[in-house]
């Protein structure tokens, strides 16, 4: 057993969906994890905030126009009438359903329910274009498996038994088709894994199917030694590490969600990152197989402030960065880097929603300096602080670029550099002609 996941570009028209059909109907057994066609989710979040403003009229604008691209994707998918009538059918009930919630109380129970409709839909339309392709696949509800406790966290023996339960019952399928994303709730309701879920989704069903492998199908070959969008001439990297892959992920790699990594890792199974477009590239395999003593690839993390408490108090005084995280978590704000001296603390965080309550707090124990519009600059690799002098080469690389703080030891795999937004491409650049070129 496989699990492939299908994002919502490769799965973002008729044409790209019968791309992936043809990537999926071999013999083997697999489970085929899809998120929405891309834009989708967006759209019901538009949708969702005219609701939330009781601008119903608006809000039945944007579903109506939805709706249309739907349809039109419909006409392009099937080819036969009896197909064709199937899909006009489904989205016809799902748009139905949506407006339904043209009402003057809405919450975010409603919202999370109408942003489930992007994945049911491509699911369902997929199976459909399956089913007339004369392929015997099965739509496998997320929704009759997927749960999350009361701290939001995958209920995992409940996932287990309920998957395979649905599993057994359609012994000798091989092909099962489900939902990324979407989930309920302790209490039964319809909730979901937070945006980028899908990736989440896939390493759970893996985790609790058993798999072989799981995969992660997108519009890339593989992760990149840099990012492309700033770096020309980056590479494709053949294997990472789990834990090379999660910092990576958490620093700015758009092509794996931060959360996806660690169910894979506990369970001990691969996670292959492939190409939508080019399903021959080799991708990137990621593993428990460490290799030793090299620098492997570099991200970015936007959208950073820098948070600077200084207090001659801190001089020799216990207590004092207890009560300073206390702060963040009172406010459930997670701290990306932080860096200490005896008369001071910076911290980074990339959640501002409460910046201003935190600063008022912060200002208890000391004078607070905030710079926003930061950037962590993160190399990930086997970078121990034996190895060779890798820190001596990265920071030799930045001599040109300010840095505000340097995170090294926190872990094997990662030294961080906070740096201004603008020297970002710079940066990146810099990195690359040094550590790799």
């Amino acid at each position: 057993m496989k699990v492939l996941k299908f994002g919502g570009t490769s799965v973002g028209s008729a044409q790209r969906m019968k791309e992936v059909a043809e990537l999926i109907t071999d013999k083997s057994k697999k489970i085929v994890v899809l998120s929405a066609m891309s834009g989708t989710t967006n759209s019901l979040v538009e949708i969702a905030n005219y609701l939330y403003k009781k601008n119903h009229d608006g809000a039945n604008e944007l579903i109506n126009q939805l709706e249309q691209k739907y349809k039109q994707e419909i006409d392009l998918l099937y080819s036969s009438d009896e197909f064709k009538q199937k899909g006009l059918e489904l989205v016809k009930s799902h748009f139905e359903y949506i407006k339904s919630f043209t009402i003057d109380m809405f919450t975010v129970f409603e919202e999370k329910t109408i942003l489930a409709q992007g994945e049911l839909l491509s699911t369902a339309m997929f199976d459909y274009y399956l089913q007339e392709q004369g392929e015997d696949s099965v739509l496998l509800p997320a929704l009759d498996y997927m749960r999350i406790d009361k701290n939001n966290e995958p209920d995992n023996i409940y996932i287990r038994e309920n998957l395979n339960k649905i599993l057994e019952q359609h012994e000798g399928k091989n092909i099962f088709i489900t939902q990324g994303y979407i989930c309920r709730n302790a209490f039964g309701e319809i909730d979901n894994l937070q945006r980028g879920g899908s990736d989440y989704s896939a390493s759970i069903i893996g985790t609790a199917s058993q798999a072989e492998e799981i995969q992660i199908w997108t519009d890339i070959d593989g992760m990149h030694n840099n990012d492309p969008r700033y770096v020309e001439n980056t590479k494709s990297i053949s294997e990472l590490s789990f834990d090379e892959a999660a910092e990576l992920a958490y620093f700015g790699a758009k092509i794996l969600h931060p959360t996806s990594v660690l169910p894979a890792k506990l369970a001990n199974i691969p996670v292959r990152l492939l190409n939508t477009m080019e399903p021959n590239a080799a991708g990137t395999l990621i593993s428990s197989k460490q290799r030793k003593e090299r620098m492997a690839a570099v991200a970015a993390k936007d959208g950073i402030t820098a948070i600077k408490i200084k207090s001659g108090r801190m001089l020799l005084a216990y207590g004092f960065l207890r009560k300073v995280f206390e702060i963040f978590e009172s406010y459930k704000t997670p701290i990306d880097m932080i860096s200490t001296s005896e008369v001071g603390v910076s911290v980074t965080i990339d959640d501002n929603r409460h910046l201003e309550e935190i600063v008022d707090d912060l200002k208890k124990y000391g004078t607070v300096d905030v710079d926003t519009d930061q950037v962590i600059v993160c190399v990930v690799g086997d970078l121990v602080a034996e190895n060779k002098g890798y820190a001596h080469a990265i920071l030799d690389a930045m001599k040109e670029v300010p840095i505000r703080m340097i995170s090294y030891g926190g872990s094997n795999y990662n030294v961080s550099l906070l740096i201004n937004a603008k020297d970002k491409k710079k940066a990146l650049n810099l990195l690359s002609d040094k550590l790799f070129n």
